[in-house]
């Protein structure tokens, strides 16, 4: 059963007894499904292999199979810089040139009984020093590649300007303005594009209901569209996209996260955003309007960070859990066909046939309690690139890692 699947037989039950949904309803059935994917490592029968230093081989994947079989090719990971007794990390932590830029640390600031905001805490990486400082300014960061230059929102969101921030001097170079409200960021694959996500209201808004003690995300969106901009002259055009109305929308467009940023498809000429109905993605042309997912696009999940590998051959997908009490999928781009690989959640690619990912230690049962890890398709080994993260989900002081590559 989907994501998709979960919602609508949720929203089925819940309409067949006649009370309204309580706002936040999609956030928390994604939110228990996600808990799912991650619970499923806990009664996996599959002895877990020792961490030790990491045997690479390269996946050949072949349409039609469900787990592929690595080739041979023996590969030797670049320059690895871990930090197995930091978390947060201090130090950088980079490896065959995908770097740790930056990290957030996630608290939620309640504003009244019943409204409050997710605030975010950026801790970015000077590329001089090594060292990651707390940047408490900034409530969006996104950072281009080769980690030298972030684009960021000040604190109240949606932020009438955007700044380009030199990490190493850690100033502002540049401010771009803007005449709709921007709530999200992210650069195209070369750096020369950002698209900047707009909103009427502050995206990390939380609400409660009356006789709820959960705070959650709103279940429908304020965002209006998106600027497409050229990073070098800050010129650009923004583009309305409105929420909802067509056939092909069974809630009417109202079915949303309240954060439902876009992002550049890997050649530029789309953007695309995730949805929590069925597949689980809308792409759009540059004018806004609706298309069907490009070739090599089609197998992205919005959940997985990992996204598509640098020569655009393979997808991260979702948590597995086969072969290996923790391990996720990654599927060929074009056919779909699944591997297998180490790792309970993808976060960035490191070339085309290693990933970052989060994992649990061998025998652990606190399926959050997870570090950083170098994982490699075709070898059962993980090589720890940071310590392990304290606390459950959602616990404020869990540290999220923001990553670019070269």
């Amino acid at each position: 059963m989907n994501v998709d699947d979960i919602v609508r037989d949720a929203l089925r039950e819940q309409a067949a007894e006649q009370p309204p949904a309580a706002a936040g309803f999609a956030d928390r059935v994604l939110a228990v499904r996600r808990r799912r994917r991650t619970r499923r490592i806990t009664v996996a029968a599959v002895a877990a292999v020792a961490v030790v230093a990491v045997g690479v081989a390269v996946p050949l994947l072949d349409s039609g199979k469900e787990d592929v079989r690595p080739s041979g090719g023996i590969v030797t990971p670049k320059k690895v810089e871990s930090r197995p007794d930091q978390s947060p990390p201090r130090d950088r932590i980079s490896v065959g040139g995908t770097t740790l830029v930056g990290y957030s640390v996630p608290e939620r600031v309640v504003k009244s009984p019943d409204s409050a905001v997710l605030k975010r805490t950026y801790h970015l990486l000077n590329p001089g020093t090594g060292k990651y400082t707390e940047a408490a300014d900034w409530s969006w960061v996104a950072v281009a590649p080769g980690g030298r230059t972030a684009a960021v929102l000040e604190r109240d969101l949606p932020a009438s300007r955007i700044g380009l921030l030199d990490l190493t001097t850690g100033t502002v170079r540049r401010w771009i303005p803007v005449d709709h409200g921007v709530g999200g960021l992210a650069f195209s694959r070369d750096g020369r594009k950002l698209v900047a996500t707009t909103y009427s209201e502050n995206p990390d808004r939380l609400v409660r209901t009356e006789g709820d003690g959960e705070w959650s995300q709103p279940w429908t969106s304020s965002r209006t569209g998106f600027f497409l901009l050229d990073v070098a002259s800050g010129s650009g055009d923004w583009t309305e996209v409105r929420l909802g109305g067509g056939a092909d929308d069974p809630m009417g467009g109202t079915m949303m996260n309240s954060r439902q940023d876009f992002a550049l498809t890997a050649d530029g000429r789309y953007v695309w955003e995730g949805s929590p109905m069925e597949p689980g993605y809308v792409f759009h042309d540059l004018s806004g309007k609706k298309v069907p997912a490009p070739a090599g696009e089609k197998y992205l999940a919005w959940f997985v960070d990992a996204g598509r590998s640098p020569d655009g051959r393979l997808v991260a997908g979702d948590f597995a859990g086969k072969k290996w009490k923790t391990s996720s999928w990654v599927l060929d781009a074009m056919t779909g066909a699944k591997t297998e690989v180490r790792g309970q959640q993808l976060l960035a690619w490191v070339g085309n046939t290693q990933l970052v990912a989060w994992d649990i230690a061998e025998n652990d049962k606190n399926e959050f309690h997870q570090r950083l890890v170098l994982v490699t398709l075709g070898s059962d080994k993980e090589v720890p690139l940071s310590g392990f993260r304290e606390g459950n989900d959602g616990d404020a002081g869990r540290w999220e890692p923001l990553f670019a590559q070269p």
